[in-house]
């Protein structure tokens, strides 16, 4: 943590919504003049797409069929945590970008499912670091990522919830079969246990969506529950500070389930994380001028 240099981070596993905060934090900053360097937890893949597909055919030639972009072979750990270690510290840090679909690849005239170079935040050109990824929080072998963090944020829907937005995210914009994404989940499983959970026991606050619609068998779901079709539990590790009877009365339809809990229909969750985290990030920046 670095009063000088914050960090926000925002954990979730794929196709939890962790981009749909984004856009709640891009507003924020947006309205509040902040500049933010963002960084995408894809960005820290050690693989490139083409790469992925011949390690893991190497693993399961191996007999291991549980390498996944969830565990921590797979990802470059260590430069993630010297790239928070080093920004908490003056600013600065490497970081690069995965470009994903032909769009964002277009500028740089390189094939999706590749990283572009390598490149150095400025000292002094971001007011703070917003990290959007897989492993925020995340611990492993001597690495302490989630130390690092002043404000850790979990994004985490009910599991069959986070099934149907994967299936339907990979089979109707990436293109993916039905067989293909089961597999993937399958063989995410274990990595999802061991180093995905645990992190939301670190986190400051909790987002869960939980539907309100019938998704028992998420694999023959033709639509995505909508945020009206649910609700969404907010936990808070340290209630301390955050006005409860202000949200309520804000957000209607809400209410306290426990001391640190509130249940807010999910059609409210972008006001709730407005509501929420404003004053949040502006004591962040406050801390900042006053160091």
């Amino acid at each position: 943590m670095s009063k000088q240099h914050p960090i926000i981070a925002v954990t979730g596993s794929s196709g939890a919504g962790t981009t749909t905060v984004l856009q709640s934090f891009k507003h924020i900053f947006r309205r509040e003049k902040i500049r933010a360097e963002i960084v995408e937890g894809d960005a820290f893949h050690r693989h490139d797409r083409k790469a992925m597909r011949e390690a893991m055919r190497e693993a399961d030639a191996a007999h291991n069929t549980h390498f996944s972009h969830f565990g921590p072979e797979a990802n470059l750990l260590p430069e993630l945590h010297e790239l928070f270690a080093r920004y908490s510290e003056n600013g600065s840090g490497s970081l690069r970008n995965y470009l994903h679909d032909e769009e964002e690849a277009a500028p740089y005239r390189q094939p999706p499912g590749t990283f572009t170079p390598w490149r150095d935040i400025e000292p002094g050109s971001s007011d703070l670091l917003f990290y959007e990824g897989l492993h925020g929080a995340a611990k492993y072998d001597g690495i302490d990522i989630a130390r690092h963090p002043d404000l850790l944020i979990g994004v985490v829907p009910i599991i069959n919830l986070e099934w149907i937005q994967k299936l339907h995210r990979d089979q109707n914009l990436r293109g993916y079969s039905q067989e293909a994404v089961v597999e993937t989940i399958l063989r995410r499983m274990p990595d999802y246990v061991t180093h995905i959970c645990p992190q939301f026991s670190r986190t400051h606050v909790n987002f869960q969506r939980v539907p309100t619609v019938d998704t028992s068998n998420p694999f023959i779901a033709r639509d995505i529950p909508s945020p009206d079709e649910s609700m969404v539990v907010i936990r808070f590790t340290n209630p301390k500070g955050i006005d409860f009877p202000y949200l309520i009365s804000m957000l209607h339809g809400s209410m306290m389930t426990r001391p640190n809990t509130i249940l807010v229909p999910g059609g409210k969750m972008g006001l709730a994380m407005q509501l929420i985290f404003t004053p949040m990030i502006l004591r962040l920046m406050d801390l900042k001028r006053r160091a």
